[in-house]
C-alpha cells in the first residue's frame, strides 16, 4: 500500500504542538503515537483516527467518512476518512481533537509493553 505524504505532513502540521508525539511506519503507512498509544495514521486510503469505542457516531455522519474495517472485521472506534473529509481542515482538525481526546486518557504505554 502506498503511502500519502501529502497527508503525512498535515498531519504534521496538524499535530505540531504535541511534545509527546511519535510516528513510525505501520497499516502501509504513517502512524502517530501519543505517549505511545495509537492516536491516526496516514494511508494511501486516507486518515485513520482513533476515536474510542462507542464515540464514532457524529463523524460517520459526514460524508466520506466511513468505519474503519480491518481484515473484513469492523474496527469498534476507529474512522476512516477519505479526501474530501481529510481535506476539510475544520473536520481533520475535528476528528484529531476528538482522537487526542481519548488517546490521552489512555495510559501511557513504554517501550517494555510493546
Amino acid at each position: 500500500m502506498a503511502r500519502d505524504e501529502g497527508l503525512e505532513e498535515l498531519l504534521r502540521d496538524d499535530l505540531s504542538a504535541e511534545t509527546e508525539l511519535t510516528e513510525k511506519a505501520m497499516f502501509g503507512g504513517r502512524a502517530f503515537l501519543i505517549n505511545g498509544n495509537l492516536l491516526c495514521g496516514a494511508r494511501d486510503d486516507g486518515l485513520l483516527a482513533r476515536l474510542g469505542a462507542d464515540r464514532d457516531g457524529w463523524a460517520l455522519e459526514h460524508p466520506d467518512v466511513f468505519p474503519m474495517i480491518s481484515r473484513g472485521r469492523r474496527m469498534r472506534g476507529w474512522v476512516r476518512a477519505g479526501p474530501t473529509a481529510f481535506g476539510d481542515d475544520a473536520l481533520r482538525r475535528q476528528l484529531l481533537a476528538a482522537a487526542l481526546q481519548f488517546t490521552r486518557a489512555l495510559p501511557a504505554k513504554t517501550s517494555g509493553h510493546r
